[in-house]
């Protein structure tokens, strides 16, 4: 049975602590009705169904919201800080560093997964096995249900 579980892809869930900003991360289960933080222990309410046990993705367990984008699986962070770092080395290798990062990017892309992040609340979603049915980064939806609290219901923005 261990086996089993092990070849088994489960769909894991980190989720933003409102009241410390920690990442509090979750597998779904139809039990749980709360996480709680490990930082603050602030309580967070959530509500799985059984498609989120089965690692399909239509609603987010956090705010019952339908819109999501997809993106590589990579910290942003780091992203920046390894250009910075190459941008400064240029200037004492000719611009070679640059290269070598564009080379690595290339690499890291070809190789990382894809992740599902929730417009609305930024609950970020790994394992997912619909995520080649998520679009990619939309500013105008993000814009749109950050600050006006537009609902799109899992559709994406059509113009």
């Amino acid at each position: 049975m261990k086996k089993e579980q092990s070849k088994r892809q489960v769909m894991t869930i980190q989720i933003t602590c409102s009241e410390c900003g920690s990442g509090v991360h979750v597998y779904p289960s139809l039990k749980s009705k709360t996480a709680k933080c490990d930082v603050c222990e602030h309580l967070i309410p959530i509500s799985f169904d059984s498609n989120h046990e089965d690692g399909v993705l239509e609603n987010c367990p956090c705010c019952a919201r339908k819109d999501f984008y997809s993106q590589k699986d990579f910290n942003r962070k780091i992203g920046v800080i390894l250009f910075v770092l190459a941008a400064i080395m240029a200037i004492f290798t000719y611009g070679i560093s640059l290269i070598v990062l564009y080379v690595f990017d290339l690499i890291l892309f070809r190789k990382l997964g894809n992740i599902a992040i929730c417009y609305n609340c930024q609950t970020i979603f790994r394992k997912v096995k619909n995520v080649e049915n998520i679009g990619p980064f939309n500013h105008e939806m993000n814009d749109r249900i950050l600050y006006s609290g537009h609902d799109f219901e899992g559709k994406p923005l059509e113009h």
